[in-house]
């Protein structure tokens, strides 16, 4: 990405009421007063003010009515000079208004270039420059939250006071490799260790919230499966809140998957309806049986739907088993107890189950109880305050892994051996922050943003 020229891109969603559209670079004001027309023009002494004008008038002073705003950097979001202009919606005209302004001599952004350019000029960590991207995509409370609190700078903050830790004891290794002769206020051996132990503790408890972070930012891909005429339909279309699939007494209706994102409990979900596995000689439903299999090994949940009413109980459950015998994440759900004839003399299972009537709404929360738990691997009350994600959590994990050998050569007073690891530890901790990040990297994250963020 060019640092130095002045970009543009439509920062509102195309074809609204109002489109805004975004300057920013050192040609900012000069691009704005060029297509932007009023009796007062863009400057430092009306900045920060909202201005009425027209967007390229005739000679007769005819022109789209506008609002314009100029803030100087580096008081604004890129840290440059920033223009933005509010104008009426509608797809065409806001392509229209952009194109006159790349005409005016702005250059079309790049995805997440206003970001990156926040970054660059010291607005924010990489960590923070993420969390916007999150904030954006975001599917629940949770993960808004989440998003808030990494912008805010809770996680860069806390990978730098680690950083900053261990450059210190790099600092004094050094000291030690260049001026071994001379008397020198050394850290203590002891102290040095208990703080490598203590960065090891803490990048640990980092690296462990990486379930958390996948779970919020990705979601969890949870499959409904069974037998045709279970419910798998009904069942979908509770968790969602309004009928999405169609439901009859007629076995095999659903014959695709049908997928919908929702959050349960706080939990980002896409949820998948399956056709009913069973025999069939029917072309097309045989499609969807085959779609259900592969669904089922793609996902991370298996909501296995059974049949508390039906007569031969024994064969729902090994069905069941048939299917799900290499499979761990399953909650077996046993439907229709309403219709059931003793619900107290259905047979255990070695799974996480629970017993619910879709039609009645029984045994709704116990079901959400079992499956919150199974999403986080374990009782979860609180929402964390930290939640890495996958790129944070492999640098973690090459830092963590490189400390024991670090205390090992102090301990030994090998101080080369452990400087060269103690970079090494710097440097990945300073790839999450964006201190050490490379070219590559910086293109990964940055490329996911939609234009105009």
């Amino acid at each position: 990405m060019n640092e130095n020229d002045t970009i543009a891109a439509i920062c509102s969603g195309v074809g609204g009421a109002i489109t805004v559209i975004r300057i920013s670079g050192v040609s900012a004001s000069e691009i704005g007063n060029k297509i932007w027309k009023s009796s007062t023009k863009l400057s430092l002494s009306n900045k920060r003010k909202f201005l009425l004008g027209r967007i390229l008038p005739d000679a007769k002073g005819i022109g789209e009515t506008a609002f314009a705003v100029f803030t100087p950097g580096p008081k604004t979001f890129t840290g440059e000079d920033v223009v933005e202009i509010h104008a009426h919606g509608g797809n065409y005209n806001a392509k229209r208004l952009l194109t006159e302004i790349i005409d005016a001599g702005a250059r079309q952004a790049s995805p997440g270039e206003f970001t990156y350019r926040a970054f660059i000029n010291g607005k924010m960590d990489l960590t923070q420059a993420e969390a916007v991207s999150d904030l954006i995509t975001a599917n629940s409370n949770m993960a808004i939250h989440l998003a808030e609190r990494q912008m805010d700078g809770v996680l860069g903050r806390k990978i730098n006071e680690l950083r900053n830790e261990i450059v210190e004891i790099l600092v004094d290794c050094e000291a030690r490799l260049d001026f071994p002769e001379e008397e020198l206020d050394f850290m203590p051996g002891k102290k040095v260790v208990n703080t490598l132990f203590n960065v090891k503790s803490e990048v640990n408890k980092l690296y462990k919230t990486r379930i958390e972070g996948s779970i919020l930012r990705d979601g969890i891909r949870v499959v409904i499966a069974g037998k045709p005429n279970v419910g798998k339909s009904s069942f979908l279309n509770l968790l969602l809140g309004f009928d999405r699939a169609i439901t009859t007494e007629i076995p095999g209706t659903t014959r695709d998957t049908l997928e919908e994102f929702t959050n349960i409990r706080g939990i980002p979900v896409r949820l998948i309806d399956t056709a009913g596995l069973r025999e069939s000689d029917d072309i097309i439903e045989g499609i969807g049986i085959n779609r259900t299999l592969t669904s089922i090994k793609r996902s991370q949940i298996i909501l296995w739907i059974l049949d508390a009413s039906a007569d031969d109980i024994e064969m729902e459950l090994a069905e069941m088993h048939e299917h799900l015998k290499h499979y761990n994440s399953v909650i077996a759900v046993w439907n229709k107890i309403d219709l059931a004839k003793d619900i107290s003399k259905l047979p255990e299972i070695k799974l996480p189950a629970v017993k619910i009537s879709v039609k009645e709404q029984k045994g709704i929360e116990e079901f959400l109880d079992i499956f919150e738990k199974s999403a986080w691997d374990r009782p979860h009350v609180e929402e964390p305050e930290i939640a890495v994600s996958q790129r944070h959590a492999d640098f973690l994990l090459e830092s963590y892994n490189l400390i024991p050998d670090i205390i090992s050569n102090i301990n030994d007073e090998d101080w080369e051996l452990a400087a060269v690891s103690l970079k090494a530890v710097a440097i990945a901790l300073g790839n999450i922050i964006g201190e050490d990040a490379t070219l590559d990297i910086y293109e990964t994250i940055f490329s996911k943003f939609c234009i105009g963020k």
